[in-house]
């Protein structure tokens, strides 16, 4: 089978992560032909490819595709993935994030591709954005929806808000939940006291970690509003902040003006693989973010074994389950946060029964062959089906004359 995969950008973070290890998952336990397709690694997070992930994986990177919108060069990157894909011919093309998403199912609609496959990481369109993009994003995402064959939510919450609003039909849905390499988060705790010692913290301490960009709507400044009652009620609560990002040195100030200084280490940007190990220093891990998808960090710190404190939103429930992983609460609800956090800091048999809980229940679920495997399986259901009325009956087959690049 050949398969093209694109991607607006392949920085560090879930969405890509989750591409790479689709893509070596279909070359080496499948035998396909796989190309990635993605645009350049801008921005603070880093990127994969830079690090040599890639491995073998052929990759084509094209210079306009870029997350900004931008009429003149989205136009440039719908003819570039157009030419692309037509020189690689592919069986399937399976896409991810917004830009990638749109210009490259546009492109494969109109060369034909007979099985078209999009992931729904996380939805452009949200209640925090002005009505008229809010509005704008739903358009553009439900005419892209008519341009595949199937959309793949990686949590049933991503189902239902594209449903919502009015993206596409359920039946047009399937989740697969995003794969990952579940040994080393299994072995974190190998890595507790070298990386507690290296981060600075007593063995007393008790290490609330949050792992995420220092962005809008990440939450880090609920967490450290709720930081304040967590220490008074436990003085050996500490913080621990994995990532990087623009909000940085805005956050910091709030810390020092709450009198937490000593009580908060940044990393900075990490290596994804060195996040087993600084989950091992962890003994709750809390995600406050107010949008996500299904944020890697909750199966990752779960299969850890590490109990989790969430704001209630997305996927978050279909893994976070209320005193069995960890706890829920609602979005903003600072009060709620400090509460549910200094619970789990002043009780370590809950923190042991609420992590080893997670870590049972959700390791094969987030295992990546279960991820390939059952992408591979679409794949292989979608080639089989008759495609009447979609791309093939409208477009042209892919290496027809006439395609301008």
């Amino acid at each position: 089978m050949r398969i093209a995969h694109v991607i607006t950008r392949m920085i560090v973070g879930g969405a890509q992560e989750n591409t790479l290890l689709s893509c070596h998952g279909l070359m080496r336990d499948y035998g396909d032909e796989v190309l990635l397709v993605t645009g350049p690694s801008l921005g603070p997070e880093g990127g994969l490819l830079e690090q040599g992930r890639a491995g073998e994986l052929p990759v084509t990177e094209l210079a306009s595709l870029r997350r900004a919108i931008h009429p003149g060069r989205d136009a440039a990157a719908l003819r570039a993935i157009r030419r692309t894909l037509r020189q690689f011919r592919p069986d399937v093309v399976h896409t991810h994030s917004a830009k990638g998403g749109i210009l490259g199912r546009q492109a494969a609609w109109s060369l034909g591709v007979p099985a078209i496959v999009h992931t729904v990481h996380g939805a452009p369109f949200h209640a925090y954005q002005h009505p008229a993009v809010r509005w704008f994003y739903r358009h553009c995402e439900r005419r892209a929806a008519a341009q595949c064959h199937r959309l793949v939510s990686v949590a049933d919450a991503m189902t239902d808000l594209m449903v919502q609003g009015g993206v596409a039909p359920r039946d047009k849905f399937t989740t697969v939940y995003s794969g990952m390499d579940v040994e080393p988060f299994l072995a974190a705790d190998h890595h507790r006291v070298a990386m507690r010692q290296q981060l600075g913290f007593a063995p007393g301490d008790v290490v609330i970690g949050k792992i995420a960009r220092l962005y809008h709507l990440k939450g880090h400044a609920d967490l450290i509003a709720a930081a304040s009652e967590v220490v008074a009620a436990v003085p050996g609560a500490r913080f621990l902040l994995v990532g990087d990002g623009i909000l940085r040195e805005s956050l910091e100030r709030q810390i020092a003006r709450a009198g937490l200084s000593d009580r908060f280490v940044f990393t900075g940007l990490v290596d994804p693989e060195r996040i087993p190990e600084l989950l091992g220093a962890m003994d709750v891990l809390v995600h406050a973010s107010f949008r996500e998808g299904l944020a890697r960090a909750l199966p990752q710190g779960l299969i850890a074994g590490k109990p989790v404190v969430s704001y209630d939103i997305d996927g978050a429930r279909e893994v976070v389950i209320d005193d069995e992983s960890g706890f829920l609460v609602p979005p903003g609800d600072r009060e709620g946060l400090a509460r549910r956090l200094t619970q789990l800091a002043a009780d370590q048999p809950l923190r042991r029964r609420l992590g080893q809980q997670g870590r049972e229940r959700f390791t094969d679920r987030f295992r990546h062959q279960t991820m390939t495997r059952r992408l591979r399986e679409l794949y292989t259901q979608l080639l089989n089906e008759p495609l009447a009325g979609g791309p093939l009956a409208g477009g042209a087959r892919l290496g027809e004359a006439g395609q301008g690049g």
